[in-house]
């Protein structure tokens, strides 16, 4: 494996996917903010969360940047399109497995079945994450098939 361009290009596809993500959020496209999700599983106050939250976000980045590279590595080629689908699976995987188990796991976030309580007052993201809006599954699998691209564009085999 080559530690050095895993490090970079692992490290510029989570910041770009993290920019996207939180560009589809400003344009009102998504109200899902993941960073601030994660964020708020470690820690009540939102100001303090939107930081955690970015800090953990970049590491589960550059561990799941570790994954691809593993694919590319033991199928002997990096490209942007096998990069593209691993990313667009990873995003089929989060919208339809990881969002639907989050209420399960997350601290503050309420269930489908019992609603919001005192302590669980983030609403449950529901399947593929409609419940933050009809376009976030869009900008969901766009972000991950970005990071995918730059990664396979740019990771350099051994």
């Amino acid at each position: 494996m080559n530690w050095q361009s895993w490090l970079l290009w692992g490290f510029v596809a989570t910041i770009a996917l993290t920019t996207l993500s939180a560009g589809a959020q400003g344009a009102g496209l998504t109200r899902m903010s993941f960073p601030e999700v994660l964020g708020l599983a470690v820690t009540p106050s939102r100001d303090k969360a939107k930081l955690y939250g970015f800090l953990l976000h970049v590491g589960l980045g550059l561990v799941y940047s570790l994954i691809y590279v593993a694919i590319f590595e033991s199928a002997h080629l990096a490209n942007w399109w096998i990069g593209g689908l691993i990313g667009l699976a990873q995003a089929l995987f989060v919208l339809i497995v990881v969002m639907t188990l989050l209420p399960s796991v997350h601290p503050r976030m309420a269930s489908e079945h019992y609603g919001p309580t005192a302590k669980r007052v983030l609403e449950p993201p529901g399947m593929m994450a409609l419940h933050y809006g009809v376009q976030t599954p869009l900008a969901v699998i766009a972000s991950h098939v970005a990071f995918g691209v730059i990664l396979g564009a740019f990771y350099h085999l051994r």
